[in-house]
């Protein structure tokens, strides 16, 4: 739902092989006691060499936003960066990941290993000279095989406060791909955030099983709105299109999308990967990098989750006073005084539909 060689040395002197003895098995003490690898070594000088691999296409929000930060870092100056998309499942992705990885040989592979999680691990296994940086449901593995996920469900509750101020019929909508745990929390906490200041606010929630099916999102969003629903969280993509067409309320996902409905959409959850790739980076290039789960730098705390300006004219005006309330529940989750839940079951009453695409 992404390699720090060795550097080894010949001393010629039977006193400084001693001393770099010395200083080498320091090392290695100072990095276990740290609970980092013992094989992370400084990366060679120059830029590293980063390749990304998505299973979708990066017009996709999730790996559009793995894409955009790594570019970032690319016009930065910090990486040499290249990238193939779409890869689709079915083992496309273990042949591209083992074709890159034994002819490229990257410094760093990001990615997305949803659905394609036993592949990449494996790929992993079989080069442990480079870094694999995947977003993924499980966890780190061996000692090259680091994790993340898109952890915005703060600012997705900030979306459903909005939408349940702003509904006038008390129905909001959300279409979302799969009922994973990734997606259910978003889902639960848009729900929860619109519960917390309208109680009478009933929340459809669809699936669509499909990471990027635009027609059917559309499809399905427009069966909501038909039902009444007139603010609706577009966890895919296609629903502003859709929300655009029927003049409602939308909410955006991953990225600022108010490009894509500028009288429509109030805001988005944002997700910010240039926390992750600039960690991951300063790691390998200093030769510390090992498997973690980099969860934190997903969270609002971290830079990694934000919620996008507050569109004030969206649908003729939303008022000052929620704008006001949204802004202080945001200061609130950053400095810790209020705790946005992690539910991650489906939520009750949601339904699935058969993608297309």
């Amino acid at each position: 739902m992404p390699s720090h060689p060795k550097i080894n040395g010949r001393s010629r002197r039977a006193g400084l092989s001693l001393a770099v003895g010395v200083l080498v098995a320091f090392v290695l003490l100072a990095t276990a006691l740290a609970g980092g690898s013992a094989t992370a070594a400084p990366a060679a000088k120059g830029k590293l060499k980063v390749f990304g691999a998505f299973a979708t296409p990066i017009e996709e929000p999730w790996d559009g936003v793995i894409h955009t930060a790594l570019t970032k870092a690319k016009n930065a100056g910090d990486i040499d960066y290249s990238f193939t998309d779409d890869i689709g499942y079915s083992g496309n992705m273990e042949r591209v990941l083992r074709q890159v990885a034994g002819k490229n040989k990257p410094d760093i592979i990001f990615g997305d290993a949803f659905g394609n999680e036993e592949a990449v691990r494996r790929v992993a296994k079989a080069f442990p000279k480079i870094a694999f940086v995947f977003g993924s449901g499980g966890g780190p593995s061996g000692e090259n095989l680091s994790v993340f996920d898109n952890w915005i469900h703060e600012p997705a509750y900030l979306l459903g406060v909005m939408g349940g101020s702003l509904t006038k019929t008390n129905k909001l909508g959300i279409v979302a791909g799969y009922p994973v745990p990734e997606v259910n929390r978003l889902a639960n906490a848009f729900i929860s955030g619109a519960h917390s200041v309208n109680k009478k606010a009933v929340v459809k929630v669809t699936f669509i099983n499909s990471w990027f099916d635009p027609a059917t999102a559309k499809e399905a969003a427009l069966a909501q709105i038909g039902a009444g629903v007139d603010a609706i969280y577009a966890e895919r993509a296609g629903v502003i299109e859709a929300a655009v067409q029927k003049n409602i309320f939308a909410f955006g996902n991953m990225s600022d999308q108010r490009g894509l409905g500028p009288k429509n959409v109030v805001s988005s959850a944002v997700w910010n990967m240039t926390p992750t790739v600039d960690f991951v980076v300063r790691q390998v290039r200093g030769g510390t990098y090992t498997a973690l789960d980099l969860k934190d730098f997903s969270m609002v705390g971290k830079g990694g989750a934000s919620l996008a300006p507050i569109n004030t004219s969206a649908k003729g005006g939303v008022p000052a006073s929620l704008v006001a309330k949204v802004k202080s529940l945001l200061t609130k989750i950053k400095s810790g005084a209020l705790r946005v839940d992690i539910d991650e079951a489906q939520p009750a009453g949601s339904v699935t539909v058969k993608a297309k695409g």
